[in-house]
């Protein structure tokens, strides 16, 4: 049962179509469950991506709550904006490039306010 070149590249083309659907859910999954452990465990990005040891970080934080909060509500406080992939913006001060971005592909500043 010989088979095209031609009929063997269309089923090539359609078997990578669903890998990539595929992919795509599981990659998916796979964020929300790494989101929720960081938010669970309280992770910071220093040191999930090699900053600080964890024990130091968490001393540090600790100490510097009262300062956070005050620059947080000088910064313009609660994040107003995200892309829906962690980043966010307050709506106050220089806009982040991936707030720029989203606005060129054509989203609108209201697509990327966060619902309350």
């Amino acid at each position: 049962m010989a088979k095209s070149l031609q009929t063997l590249l269309k089923q090539i083309a359609q078997l990578q179509k669903q890998a990539d659907t595929l992919r795509s859910r599981e990659k998916s999954d796979v964020i929300d469950r790494i989101k929720e452990a960081i938010a669970h465990y309280d992770i910071t990005a220093d040191e999930l991506f090699g900053g600080t040891p964890a024990r130091a970080t968490r001393k540090r934080a600790a100490a510097s709550q009262p300062r956070k909060a005050a620059a947080a509500k000088k910064a313009g406080g609660v994040a107003k904006y995200t892309d829906g992939a962690g980043r966010t913006w307050s709506g106050v001060g220089k806009r982040p490039t991936w707030f720029k971005d989203a606005l060129a592909a054509g989203k609108s500043a209201e697509d990327l306010l966060i619902s309350r």
